[in-house]
This record gives C-alpha cells, sequence and structure tokens, in this order.
C-alpha cells in the first residue's frame, strides 16, 4: 500500500507482529480491541479503510483454549468496529479463514459453500463475518472477507510476511521440512 502510494497506519500489539517489518508505515502499538485507543487513533489518523490481520490463527491452540480465540478473535473485533462507527470509518477489509468452511462437500469449494465451522478458530471467524453481516445490515460499514487456504509467503526481498519461530500452516512446515 505504500509503495501504492496510500498513508499507512499498523496498529499491532506484537503479540504476534515484528515491528521490524513496519518499515515505510508508522506503527502505534496497541490492541485493536481497546475501544478508547482505537478511537481516538481512528479519529486523529481518519483512515479511507481498516484492514483486520488481527486475529490468532493456531487450530490446536483454539482446541485447547477457545475462551482465548473467542476473547481475541470476536470480541475485540466488535470493540474495534465499535471504534470504526463512532469515528466514522465505514470501510472494512475482514481477513477470514476457509475454515469457516469446516469439511466441505464439494471441491473447489464455493464461495457460496455453507459454513460450517469445526473447531473454535473456525467458528471465530465465522461469528465475526455475521457480526459483519448484521452491522452492514445496519448501515454502518461497508466489508468484505476473504477466505483463505493455507497461506504461505512473503515479499520477496525478506521485507514483510509471516516470520515463523515454529509454523502451524501446512504450506509453511513444508517447506521449513
Amino acid at each position: 500500500l505504500v509503495e501504492k502510494g496510500y498513508r499507512v497506519l499498523v496498529v499491532d500489539n506484537l503479540s504476534t507482529g515484528n515491528k521490524d517489518f513496519v518499515k515505510r508505515a508508522k506503527l502505534i502499538v496497541c490492541d485493536c480491541g481497546d475501544y478508547e485507543k482505537m478511537l481516538n487513533i481512528l479519529k486523529t489518523f481518519m483512515p479511507d479503510a481498516v484492514i483486520h490481520f488481527a486475529a490468532y490463527i493456531v487450530v490446536p491452540e483454539s482446541v485447547k483454549n477457545p475462551l482465548k480465540y473467542y476473547e481475541n478473535n470476536v470480541a475485540k473485533t466488535i470493540a474495534l468496529l465499535k471504534a470504526m462507527r463512532d469515528a466514522g470509518v465505514k470501510n472494512f477489509v475482514f481477513s477470514s479463514s476457509a475454515a469457516v468452511y469446516g469439511i466441505p462437500k464439494n471441491l473447489p469449494v464455493s464461495e457460496n459453500a455453507p459454513l460450517k465451522p469445526i473447531n473454535p478458530y473456525g467458528h471465530s471467524k465465522a461469528m465475526v463475518e455475521q457480526v459483519l453481516k448484521d452491522t452492514a445490515s445496519a448501515g454502518n460499514i461497508n466489508y468484505i472477507s476473504l477466505r483463505y487456504f493455507n497461506v504461505a509467503g512473503a515479499d520477496p526481498e525478506g521485507e514483510l510476511g509471516p516470520s515463523y519461530k515454529q509454523p502451524t500452516h501446512l504450506i509453511v512446515r513444508a517447506l521449513k521440512t
């Protein structure tokens, strides 16, 4: 986005993020679930859109500790959406997951396939998608949900992208092996 001329602000609590990857944008260390701080940030920066990549994503961990996933992935996203509403920011890009489909009956999976998540991670993503749908119906937001399958990769120069000491995603694990 910076290379395309957009003014970019990164808000990250750095629980899994890496501040060294934020080189050409401003970084504010903050949790997106902190309503008051996010409201202030949004009112000050006034972005055209918010792109949300703040979810926890480790499926086995979500099964062992579902409340951690529901709090971070659902409750904190709702707090962010409230701050956006109150700051007058209407556009939202949500990094969802193909986990919302569970085990699909047909391949390739159609975007219109039924949502049948099978773990707390997938459920948390589907819940946020429902929150977004309802919030959009109320006229408070415009949104898009991106449902990825096994994301892997990074900038060819290594400037940004995922950096895992112990990867959990299939493609990254296979490449490391």
